[in-house]
């Protein structure tokens, strides 16, 4: 699906909505993208003369990717973070880069979903981390 299909699952809007585009594979991974176009206002300062995207902001962009796996019970609610765990960042992504988003679950307790993401430019790893999530009604 694409952005305005995103719109339709997600409460997330501009800015902070962080997905070119999300689709479930045939694994059941979600698998999203999103190009670094160089204007995004998470650039503005970090840094001037080098612009990367910052930890934090790939930490939501796979996020957003993660809630497309509960897509069923997000009709309604609204996804929070309730826990970020083994983040690693391994490089840095730069205007020019597309990332490719990988998400799967871990485990499912209702309210609470229990994610793993990675983030991809190419075939480099760039970012990894477990992500939970409660669903409150929205």
């Amino acid at each position: 699906m694409l952005r305005d299909e995103i719109k339709q699952i997600m409460p997330h809007r501009e800015p902070m909505l962080l997905l070119d585009e999300v689709y479930l594979d045939e694994n059941g991974e979600a698998v999203g993208k999103y190009e670094v176009r160089g204007d995004e206002w998470f650039l503005q300062g970090h840094f001037p003369q080098k612009p990367i995207v910052p930890g934090v902001i790939q930490c939501e962009m796979m996020a957003q990717a993660c809630c497309v796996l509960f897509i069923e019970d997000l009709k309604g609610n609204m996804p929070l973070f309730a826990a970020m765990d083994k983040v690693k960042f391994k490089c840095v992504v730069e205007p020019g880069d597309t990332l490719e988003l990988r998400c799967r679950v871990k485990k499912v307790r209702k309210p609470f979903y229990f994610t793993e993401a990675r983030a991809y430019v190419g075939e480099k790893l760039c970012a990894s981390g477990e992500f939970s999530f409660v669903l409150m009604r929205g």
